[in-house]
């Protein structure tokens, strides 16, 4: 592991995908990997629909029909995005964190903002593994929460998320590999170009 807690600049990495890329997954190693804190968009979201009375602890709710009439919500109420995103920036102010987040790469300057692309097609078969859901289902599923978070997005703050790929410093397609192979490749990037670690010979 390296450990930043005693170099001067503050560490941003914001790691990005759509649902089914291994965001997530990458995020929390890289935060293990360099001692960062961890802070995910995601599962704060969650937490402001419990309060809205959703059932959102089940596992691959936003897959569900209950989680994608959150996001229809949101589409009609921008407060929840607004507030999870500001507490995101005020983490970022602070230094020293993986963000997990669809918006952060587009509302910060400063960072390591890596994309993770991947298909349609291997996304849901990732979504059917994870939540025990149809091929058939989660290829459904996928396309309209893929729609209305963009539209969320693009209505709130003008970027088109999956399409605009503009903020990123690293771009990596990942149908072709595993877990590991991806948190190997964005490591060995992010090594070099965040830690100034020295080239592999």
């Amino acid at each position: 592991m390296n450990d930043c807690s005693n170099k001067d600049k503050k560490i941003i990495i914001c790691v990005s995908g759509m649902t089914g890329s291994g965001k997530s997954t990458v995020a929390k190693r890289l935060a293990d990997r360099y001692g960062l804190s961890y802070f995910s968009g995601g599962n704060a979201l969650r937490l402001l629909a419990q309060e809205e009375g959703y059932n959102s602890e089940v596992r691959g709710w936003w897959e569900t029909t209950e989680g994608l009439n959150f996001l229809q919500q949101r589409m009609g109420d921008p407060e929840f995005d607004k507030k999870i995103d500001q507490k995101m920036l005020e983490l970022a102010a602070e230094g020293n964190i993986v963000l997990d987040s669809w918006t952060i790469p587009w509302l910060l300057s400063d960072g390591f903002k890596i994309w993770l692309e991947a298909s349609p097609q291997v996304r849901s078969k990732r979504v059917v593994t994870r939540d025990s859901i149809s091929a058939e289902e989660a290829l459904k599923a996928l396309t309209e929460k893929d729609e209305r978070t963009r539209q969320i997005y693009k209505s709130l703050y003008g970027f088109d998320l999956g399409h605009d790929l503009t903020p990123f410093n690293l771009v990596l397609a990942t149908d072709e590999l595993d877990p590991d192979d991806v948190f190997y490749a964005v490591s060995l990037v992010t090594d070099r170009l965040v830690f100034e670690a020295p080239k592999i010979k």
